[in-house]
């Protein structure tokens, strides 16, 4: 570690870096190693290679940078995805022209005590943080210095106690300075203190999460919402985390000016990088096929959880965390219902069921949404309603491209219905909702969106009937490509004749 501080110990900006080490030395608070492992390494094992949330941070920090008055307006994260940095960019490099020398960046884990953590649920990293870092250590705090492009980790020192029934973490291994290519892993302990050494300088910037934050299943705009719903008990009202935290920089640090670092965050989530994909190829490949064991499950007195049962344990197979949002598994009257979620029913014959679900893997999801006949075969209404949901669907996807907007699909639905002949029944097309870290994941604005290569999307058309216990939604996600899109869930059928060939098959 010395020999690497002393390679930027002589750029003036550079020397921000050296108030962490500064810490470290005059506390001697050397983070411990001896119980690093093997074990320990693999246990945080990502498919994501350490390069890549290494380009996320420097994107970051030059979307940073170039918001700066005096910066160039034309920069970019021209790093990522896919891109090389520009040259000199980099740990330790010369600040960019208009850079604010006196800014950091920060990012806070989930905690490991929250609600969510004491039940039943794996612990999932907060999205923002995972996304710039690859770790999931509870607690942890991601600083990151855009006059110097470095960044730097803050994890929670662990007792013997908590080592035992929980594991080490971070601080404890030797290679995770090298695995998250973080220019130095320190105790949390010292974190205020960096802050108060950092605050003494002019004009301190920190650039925080002020917006709400997502989940696996939460939206941000999710989050503003649930949130105020709460508000009509005042008992159950209370601030969010992050509201928390801004509000603690604001009494310490009453002098520095915050700033809301999310639609910058936003702007790269939206675009997938390679590896992304690949991840989430396989998830649609995952949740296709779990989907299908539902199919294969279901019949005339099955009760709805028997589907949930057989498609969780594909994803669960197949590693999976775990559902990207609770299962949506309806039958009869409950078709209609778009967010049921009891799945205690039990299906009767002639009846439909809709199904929505996806998986959680490596912290991208999946959104897919069939509905098919529980005896096997749809009958003649059926058929015509669920025919209509189909082609718009389908002309949703042909027209989606980059450059198009949510008016250009409706047009091109409209058109392609009217040559074959089919009554909308008032449905219309559209784009749908970006899918990610999150299954409703980020936009950057509530204004028009415009399909971008690299973009998510998940398509679900519907038509609802209660009268008639008749609900009908088809839903596939898919990668906006150069040319045009690519349907991450195909293997999933959904054609009329494919559903009812696949259910013949039913034992």
């Amino acid at each position: 570690m010395k020999k690497k501080c002393s390679g930027f110990i002589s750029a003036p900006a550079g020397r921000l870096f050296l108030l962490a080490i500064f810490i470290m030395i005059t506390l001697g608070l050397v983070p411990a190693l001896a119980l690093a492992d093997s074990a320990l390494a693999s246990s945080l094992s990502s498919p994501y290679s350490p390069e890549e949330f290494a380009r996320r941070r420097l994107a970051l920090m030059e979307l940073v940078a170039s918001s700066y008055p005096g910066s160039d307006p034309n920069a970019s994260a021209s790093s990522y995805p896919g891109a090389s940095p520009k040259p000199g960019a980099g740990p330790g490099s010369s600040p960019s022209p208009g850079t604010n020398a006196n800014s950091l960046i920060i990012l806070f884990a989930s905690s490991g005590h929250s609600d969510s953590a004491s039940t039943a649920a794996h612990f999932r990293q907060d999205n923002d943080f995972y996304y710039f870092t690859g770790c999931e250590d509870a607690d942890a705090v991601l600083v990151m210095l855009p006059a110097t492009r470095e960044a730097m980790l803050f994890v929670p020192e662990k007792s013997a106690g908590e080592k035992k029934f929980e594991g080490p973490n971070s601080l404890d291994d030797p290679t995770a300075r090298d695995r998250f290519k973080v220019g130095a892993i320190l105790p949390l302990s010292n974190f205020d203190e960096f802050l108060a050494r950092f605050y003494g300088r002019q004009k301190p910037v920190f650039y925080l999460r002020l917006s709400p934050g997502d989940t696996v299943s939460g939206a941000r705009y999710e989050s503003a919402l649930y949130q105020a719903r709460g508000q009509r008990n005042g008992y159950n009202s209370r601030l969010t985390l992050d509201q928390l935290r801004a509000e603690r920089f604001r009494q310490l640090f009453p002098a520095a000016r915050l700033e809301d670092v999310t639609s910058l965050i936003d702007s790269m989530r939206m675009i997938k990088s390679p590896e992304e994909i690949a991840v989430l190829r396989r998830n649609g490949q995952i949740s296709a096929e779990a989907v299908k064991k539902a199919m294969l499950a279901s019949r005339p007195a099955a009760f709805e959880y028997e589907l949930e049962a057989a498609a969780m344990e594909v994803l669960l197979r197949n590693g999976c965390r775990g559902p990207a949002f609770a299962p949506i598994i309806g039958s009869g009257p409950n078709t209609c219902i778009m967010h049921y979620d009891r799945n205690n029913r039990q299906m009767q014959a002639g009846e439909l069921v809709l199904m929505d679900f996806g998986g959680d893997l490596n912290y991208l999801t999946m959104d897919i949404t069939r509905t098919w006949p529980v005896s096997g075969k749809f009958t003649a209404e059926q058929k015509k309603i669920y025919r209509t949901v189909l082609e718009v669907q389908k002309a949703c996807i042909e027209a989606f491209k980059p450059g198009i907007t949510s008016k250009d699909v409706g047009d091109y639905v409209a058109r392609r219905l009217k040559e074959k002949g089919i009554d909308p029944m008032g449905l219309r097309g559209g784009l749908g909702h970006l899918v990610g870290m999150c299954v409703h994941d980020v936009q950057t604005s509530p204004g028009p969106l415009v399909l971008k290569e690299g973009m998510v999307m998940a398509i679900e058309p519907a038509l609802y009937f209660p009268d008639k216990n008749i609900g009908i939604r088809i839903e596939d996600t898919v990668l906006i490509t150069r040319d045009g899109c690519d349907v991450l869930t195909s293997s999933v059928p959904k054609e009329i004749e494919e559903i009812e060939a696949l259910l013949s098959r039913r034992n």
